[in-house]
């Protein structure tokens, strides 16, 4: 099979042994986690000593090694911890970082010139769109959304020339990755932070909500099998894969070098020969004897969604891990001359590069001289070295003798000369101090509270645009068509609310429609993913744009780096607490102060997969085990233009069981100098939607008391951990 593009396997390593147990099983590249920052936080990680030497071996074989920076900084980290943490791997040759955060990816832009930037998958990169915006960002790679189909790959492939990274076996999270909340709201152990606990895993009970609950004992409803496309890689690699990545980092070096060594042979395979594709069935087998959570599926690359996909069991199955793990010798070449009265020399060389060195003066041998065989059996001896011999060639006098020290010395001076020559042109050097982006806070601005709100649906926007004390509103299309009829936006500002997870291209005229509205007076848009930012700021109206709170904007180089792209506002992350948001440039920030907050956001459907898909954007509830109720949305029709027809990019979103509400922390939201206040309505009616609202009003316009209702305060006063 012939490819436009070079292939890489890439393994996962959660600790050193792991790393070393995949390049011996044939991967070409391999991520890691460091010390500091990385989605795998509960693995066994690399300190920096190990993380030095994995990128020096690494090197030695001419494999990569990737560091993942995939978690949201805080302030602090970014400014007492980042540039610290990664000097010493920037200085050795490090290949490239894995970044989530839009302020991490700037500072190492900016700090750490010339290191490749690959976008994570938890930045949700769901498109050409987003691809197209990092590439422009300076990113060289993209992880792809695990949910994307070989279709969605290929275009994002004919899109940009930046290569795209898409996983091939291993787990599968039931949310987008970096759009998932669940774990830290009910937990406190954040996702976004590394520290998932993996709450999707356990069981619920499941119903409609006009109906009993079903599946009531050890039902997962949102527990999926774990992938494997050892069958798909032809299809893989037509739709423009770059990098084939294999999950695992938790799992033990046994999985690694299974799982590398398996994909590494059917890869070789389908590269080196134009025979039909075909894979083994003991092959298969063993693939799923390894790991396997209720069996395997082939992931998202050939459907949207389905119960077949699913586990709806958490149970864990591992078995047939090799007993004696792989290692990788590079193999070298080497000419050996002894003659009297002369250095020994040894010249070794290894994939075209060659080191001379020499130790000592060879002797004439006074007694016994020393043997060929002897030299050979003394220079063969390369220990715990990185390399074996392909060939060794010895040429020596008559009668010599030499100790064999210097043999030693000879030997383990040439290896070492060959090591430096092998890694030094992936070395640097950097002696400039951190650069951080200046401060762009302000003050002076309006500093009465602007109340805005959030409608789900059109019955919610008919009833709550009648209150005079709103100053905005986040309407989705159906809604903003009423209420532009109704020319709502002579006395409110009117904002069209685009989907949480963007797909495709956008409905035939939609954008149209936006011309006009903005004509008539729109204000502009709610962004929630990269994929409509980019849409949006191809049409021109970047500065039209308010980032919501799944665009993460954990810290002020985040912020910076969308103040930058001219955008009008951002919200406030769901996680941040509230020092944490008193340390951060909040002047052109909103924040969420009420609402059921978006917990996870999926491809799979629920009720789909439990009962039926009618496209009816019904809900589902579940239950868990301490009697709390989640609503889980259907999301049939993201674009809400009133189109019926199925839609093939629809999905669920999962709500926590409280509203988040800030009612008694007014005069602490007040003091964070955020003036833009938002309520988020979702599964409320609209006379409760009201009620509530006035509650708000009158306690954040007119600083009355807050009454007692159950509420939740998110991470207001905790934080993620």
């Amino acid at each position: 099979m012939k490819t436009d593009h070079n292939i890489e396997l890439l393994a996962p390593a959660g600790s050193y042994e792991a790393f070393i147990s995949a390049i011996g099983a044939g991967a070409d590249a391999v991520y890691v986690g460091g010390p500091d920052f990385g989605a795998r936080a509960y693995a066994q990680n690399f300190s920096q000593e190990e993380l030095l030497q994995a990128i020096h071996v690494a090197h030695i074989h001419d494999k990569k090694l990737y560091l993942t920076v995939n978690t949201l900084l805080k302030n602090r980290e970014i400014q007492e911890r980042l540039y610290d943490s990664l000097l010493p791997a920037y200085e050795e040759g490090l290949d490239a970082v894995i970044v989530q955060d839009f302020g991490v990816f700037q500072f190492i832009k900016q700090n750490f010139p010339g290191l490749h930037l690959h976008a994570s998958t938890q930045m949700t990169v769901t498109g050409p769109g987003g691809m197209k915006f990092l590439e422009e960002q300076g990113a060289t790679r993209v992880v792809a959304a695990r949910e994307l189909s070989l279709l969605e790959l290929r275009t994002m492939h004919q899109t940009s020339p930046i290569e795209i990274e898409a996983f091939i076996h291993g787990a599968l999270c039931y949310s987008f990755s970096g759009q998932c909340l669940m774990s830290s709201m009910l937990g406190g152990r954040s996702g976004n932070r590394g520290r998932c606990a993996q709450p999707c895993r356990l069981s619920y009970q499941v119903r409609k909500p006009e109906d009993a609950y079903q599946f009531q004992k050890d039902f997962c409803p949102l527990s999926l099998k774990d992938m494997c496309t050892i069958d798909l890689l032809p299809e893989i690699l037509n739709a423009g894969v770059t990098s084939l990545k294999i999950e695992g980092r938790m799992k033990q070096p046994g999985y690694t070098a299974a799982v590398t060594g398996m994909y590494r042979k059917y890869l070789d395979i389908l590269l080196n020969s134009d025979k039909p594709y075909h894979v083994a069935d003991r092959d298969r087998q063993d693939l799923l004897r390894i790991f396997s959570r209720g069996g395997s599926c082939p992931g998202y690359y050939q459907q949207h969604n389905g119960s077949s996909m699913m586990a709806f069991s958490n149970e864990k199955k591992t078995s047939g891990l090799p007993e004696k793990l792989p290692s990788k010798k590079e193999s070298i070449s080497g000419f050996l001359f002894l003659y009297p009265q002369s250095p020994a020399f040894l010249e070794v060389s290894c994939r075209g590069i060659q080191v001379t060195v020499s130790a000592g003066e060879v002797q004439f041998a006074k007694e016994q001289p020393m043997a060929e065989e002897r030299v050979r059996k003394q220079m063969e001896k390369l220990g715990n070295t990185e390399f074996e011999w392909k060939e060794l060639n010895i040429q020596m006098g008559d009668h010599i003798f030499i100790p064999v020290r210097t043999l030693n010395e000879l030997r383990r001076n040439a290896l070492m000369q060959l090591e430096d020559a092998l890694c030094t042109p992936t070395k640097r050097s950097l002696s400039s101090h951190p650069v951080f982006s200046p401060d762009t806070s302000s003050s002076g601005h309006d500093s009465s509270a602007h109340i805005l709100v959030s409608c789900e649906n059109i019955q919610q926007a008919e009833t709550l645009c009648l209150n005079p004390e709103i100053s905005g509103m986040y309407l989705y299309y159906d809604a903003m068509e009423y209420c532009i009829h109704k020319e709502i936006q002579k006395t409110k500002d009117l904002y069209l609310s685009l989907p949480y997870i963007t797909r495709g291209a956008a409905p035939d005229g939609f954008f149209d429609t936006c011309r006009n509205w903005l004509a008539a007076g729109m204000k502009g848009f709610l962004v929630k993913n990269l994929e409509s930012y980019e849409m949006l700021k191809e049409a021109g109206w970047q500065q039209l744009c308010i980032l919501d709170a799944s665009v993460y904007t954990w810290n002020n180089e985040s912020i910076a780096f969308w103040q930058k792209e001219n955008i009008l506002r951002n919200t406030v992350p769901y996680e941040l607490n509230e020092k944490e948001i008193a340390h951060r440039n909040n002047s052109n920030s909103e924040m969420i102060i009420y609402g059921y907050i978006p917990l996870m956001l999926s491809a799979q459907c629920v009720r789909k997969n439990t009962a039926q898909c009618d496209c009816s954007e019904e809900s589902m509830i579940l239950k868990d085990r301490y009697d709390k109720e989640f609503h889980c949305n259907c999301i049939c029709h993201p674009w809400k233009t009133g189109n019926t027809a199925k839609e093939e990019y629809c999905y669920n979103i999962l709500y926590n069981s409280l509203p988040l509400g800030l009612l008694k922390e007014s005069r602490k939201i007040q003091n964070l100098g955020i003036r833009h206040l938002r309520l988020n309505f979702t599964l409320e009616t609209p006379q409760a939607a009201a009620e509530i609202l006035q509650q708000f009003l009158q306690v954040y316009l007119h600083h009355g008391s807050a009454p007692d209702r159950d509420y939740t305060k998110g991470h207001f006063k905790r934080g993620a951990e």
